[in-house]
């Protein structure tokens, strides 16, 4: 079902001070103070929902991979809180079919390119392998494929 059209006036009348636009995505950006959406998505109320969850925690930036799956988490379940304030089902499978990408992103980022074995996060964007020793850096890949180089 694309985006009820009530439920964004709504959000723009509870926060007054979130811009939203839209496109081919959901968003936020914390630099613009914005939330991006695509209102044709058919679970575009609750993306958006979850979008101004992340604007009302203050979710700018994360340091580690895995604080960026925390972030999402917490976006959810702050979504959770919000949804009945604006009518909004959110589906708990729905929720967790989300979740999965960043935990599949997270694996495969972590996931040795040369043993397989799992590693650990050195630095930003840079992996070691707890098994072999060997480190790689990855691309940005939240919105591409992953590429993993060798240091």
């Amino acid at each position: 079902m694309a985006l009820t059209p009530s439920l964004l006036k709504q959000l723009k009348t509870h926060y007054p001070s979130l811009t939203f636009v839209e496109g081919d995505d959901f968003q936020w950006s914390p630099q613009l103070h914005t939330v991006i959406f695509d209102p044709t998505h058919e679970t575009a109320d609750s993306l958006l929902l979850h979008e101004v969850a992340h604007s009302l925690l203050n979710h700018n930036d994360y340091s580690k991979d895995v604080a960026l799956l925390a972030m999402e988490t917490d976006a959810w379940e702050h979504a959770k809180t919000l949804a009945p304030t604006f009518s909004v089902a959110l589906d708990d499978d729905d929720v967790q079919d989300h979740l999965d990408t960043y935990r599949d992103w997270l694996h495969a980022r972590s996931t040795c390119p040369r043993c397989e074995a799992i590693g650990y996060q050195k630095g930003p964007r840079l992996y070691a392998c707890v098994a072999c020793a060997h480190e790689w850096r990855v691309n940005e890949a939240r919105t591409c494929a992953l590429r993993r180089y060798d240091t």
